[in-house]
């Protein structure tokens, strides 16, 4: 869609990570009370969901892309995972390093993330680096979504593990309607009054909308020459969680083929 839609932090093309990455630096200190707010907790039961789908094992190597302020970095590390966390808003890895600095006067640091700022579509690793490869609340903010689920796809060993939290898409009419009505009305106020801007969160349904969710990525998996394809759905379809394993040996097929 070329349109510039009227959510200024939500625009067509290389102008949408500007937008993108501003809309983060300003709401990053108040970014895990409005989730857990707007969620009612429930992003943290998701969130285990998606742990305990990782099969993490002791030594294994974890990318936590779109880190945030690293609650899957931490919980990647607590099962024994060796995490870097990468994001892109630099106020965002303050507060994950915030967290870390916390965590490391009651523990070894060399258990702990290791945080860097770096774009989801041009990640500074080789190919197959990581055992498993994460992504909550990320892919739907990239300017070019495929791009980006191509690089995970690029950084993972095969036989390594995607795992990808995400808005869903409700396949029951009703209720996909009342969750709309949810972003669109309460979530804003909720941003507005917490975090001082109702933009910043008016923008997770015009993302939503223009995003094909669960179905979109499960194709996207299917292209790539991704096993294993799972996708499972929250309350109804308010949050997916697509899970995969990289082929051990295939010729991943271009978005733009």
């Amino acid at each position: 869609m070329n349109k510039v839609s009227d959510n200024h932090y939500y625009q067509p093309g290389e102008l949408r990570g500007t937008r993108v990455m501003n809309l983060f630096d300003q709401i990053a200190k108040k970014y895990d009370l409005v989730n857990d707010i707007q969620s009612g907790g429930l992003h943290r039961w998701w969130k285990h969901h998606l742990i305990r789908e990782a099969s993490v094992e002791p030594g294994n190597s974890a990318l936590d892309v779109c880190c945030g302020t690293g609650d899957l970095s931490f919980a990647l590390s607590a099962k024994g995972a060796t995490v870097t966390g990468v994001d892109f808003s630099q106020a965002m890895l303050e507060e994950a390093h915030q967290k870390k600095a916390a965590a490391t006067s009651n523990s070894d640091p060399k258990s702990q993330p290791t945080f860097i700022r770096a774009d989801a579509m041009d990640l500074p690793f080789e190919d197959e680096t990581f055992d498993i490869v994460t992504m909550a609340y990320g892919l739907r903010n990239l300017s070019h979504w495929e791009k980006g689920l191509e690089e995970l796809h690029r950084i993972v060993r095969p036989g390594g593990r995607i795992l990808i939290l995400e808005f869903g898409k409700p396949p029951n009419a009703w209720w996909k309607n009342m969750y709309f009505a949810y972003l669109r009305l309460a979530v804003p106020l909720i941003g507005w009054s917490v975090a001082g801007d109702a933009a910043a969160y008016q923008y997770i349904l015009t993302s939503l909308h223009h995003f094909p969710a669960q179905r979109g990525i499960e194709s996207a998996m299917v292209r790539l020459g991704c096993r294993q394809i799972r996708t499972k759905l929250f309350l109804g379809g308010v949050m997916s969680l697509n899970m995969a394993r990289k082929a051990p040996s295939e010729r991943p097929i271009s978005a733009a083929e």
